[in-house]
């Protein structure tokens, strides 16, 4: 018989089986198929290997066994190693670059040869180097840029029209998806990395183009993310804080550190959600408000998720302070202008959330639904799997119900791989038997987005 996970673990993984499939250009079908031919008992029915990947179910070790016979892997290592830890999950992450402008170059040299062509995988950088990362940016100063590399000069009108295509780029990946709009942001930061090995330019001009390389490699990282390609994200994401670090942005730094941390809360590993969070909000002095209650926020985040609700509340208040003091001729950075009054209720709703307050979750929930533009779809449909999330803990099954299938046409015209999770997880968790009508209705639902 199959097993499953604990739901914690079930929650926190993205499946490395997809590392496997997606290496051998293997469909679910495929899977099965193969482990067909090596078990007796096995029957070839594509949901099983969906499941495997998607709902945390473990399948039998002689499934297991014969999965390792196709892939060349010796049966010892299935036996010493649960599963799904016994499967390939690629290559590893260096992390060892300076922390100088040459560095942050080889850095994005590194993402843009692997991280593109990485698939859905484990988070490869966890514990102390990946906290490590987070001091190293935090206590090195960046040294002065190196004025001139070869090639042409780069002048600043020409990096003018280079930044001018980030909004497009953005609004594009939170209007149609990660997994859409991946291709184009990594096309352009190929183009800035090019332009940053082959050309000269002044100090000025070349702190620019690391910052645009910088926010390039963040958006490539979040867009990656958003498709569940975790081991991806974590490349981008590297290279962009040494970018940002070459360009002396202290606050596009700190943007990237809380992405970072967002996906050590995904995947289970709060304390180092804390630790890169901490680093992001006392990285990023002197900021804005806007800026200020969008870090403070992420930090009560990870305490959320570890449970302490004391320092929580302190940075949800110190975030509502600094959020009630924005001013509409405040020099912000363009990439803070998604943090907005729905983006703050939603974050002060998900700290509820993860601390068991589902009154103050679903109160903010509503709010933020009530706020959010109705070009961000995808936003959209993470807040209201959340606030079913919040109805389900109130007991109400029936409007969490509702709440899931409201979301299910959202996913399918923003898609993400976050999302996808998020609502199967949120029906999972309605109090409905299989027979249920409720039950039968949502699932034929799910199944339109492949699920």
């Amino acid at each position: 018989m199959a097993s499953q996970l604990p739901a914690s673990d079930r929650d926190r993984l993205i499946h490395p089986l997809s590392v496997v499939r997606a290496a051998r250009g293997w469909t679910y079908q495929d899977v099965v198929s193969a482990i067909a031919k090596h078990s007796r008992n096995m029957a070839a029915r594509r949901e099983k290997a969906w499941r495997w990947e998607h709902w945390g179910v473990v399948p039998d070790l002689e499934s297991q066994l014969a999965l390792a016979a196709v892939l060349d892997i010796p049966q010892e290592r299935v036996r010493e190693a649960p599963w799904p830890q016994w499967l390939p999950a690629g290559d590893p992450i260096p992390t060892s670059f300076g922390w100088t402008q040459s560095g942050g170059l080889q850095t994005l040299v590194n993402a843009l040869e692997y991280a593109h062509v990485d698939r859905r995988a484990f988070m490869k950088i966890t514990g102390v180097p990946l906290v490590g990362i987070a001091e190293a940016w935090l206590t090195i100063e960046p040294r002065e840029l190196v004025a001139v590399l070869r090639g042409g000069q780069v002048t600043a009108d020409l990096v003018e029209r280079m930044e001018e295509g980030l909004p497009r780029l953005r609004f594009l990946e939170a209007t149609r998806g990660g997994d859409q709009a991946r291709a184009l942001i990594h096309a352009e930061l190929g183009m800035v990395v090019d332009v940053l090995d082959r050309s000269t330019y002044t100090a000025v001009v070349g702190q620019r183009l690391y910052a645009l390389a910088a926010e390039l490699g963040r958006m490539a990282g979040w867009a990656s993310f958003d498709a569940g390609l975790h081991a991806a994200a974590q490349r981008y994401w590297l290279a962009a804080l040494h970018a940002a670090h070459a360009a002396a942005d202290r606050l596009l730094g700190a943007n990237i550190l809380k992405s970072m941390s967002l996906q050590c809360c995904d995947f289970g590993r709060p304390r180092e959600a804390l630790e890169l969070a901490r680093s992001a909000h006392e990285g990023a002095r002197g900021v804005t408000p806007r800026a200020a209650a969008m870090l403070a926020l992420r930090e009560a985040r990870a305490h959320a998720a570890i449970g302490d609700s004391t320092a929580c509340e302190r940075l949800i208040k110190q975030a509502d302070v600094e959020f009630d003091r924005i001013k509409s001729t405040d020099p912000e950075a363009a990439y803070l202008g998604y943090f907005d009054e729905s983006e703050f209720n939603a974050q002060v709703g998900t700290c509820y959330l993860d601390l068991g307050r589902s009154q103050e979750a679903d109160r903010y929930f509503s709010r933020t639904l009530r706020l959010v533009p109705p070009t961000k779809v995808r936003d959209r449909a993470t807040y209201v799997i959340r606030r079913a999330s919040a109805q389900t803990q109130l007991g109400d099954a029936d409007h969490a119900a509702s709440l899931v299938a409201e979301a299910i046409p959202l996913i399918r015209e923003a898609p993400s791989e976050r999302n996808m999770r998020r609502v199967v997880r949120a029906r999972q968790r309605l109090p409905f038997t299989k027979a249920d009508p409720r039950a039968r209705a949502l699932d034929d639902q799910l199944a339109t987005l492949g699920v």
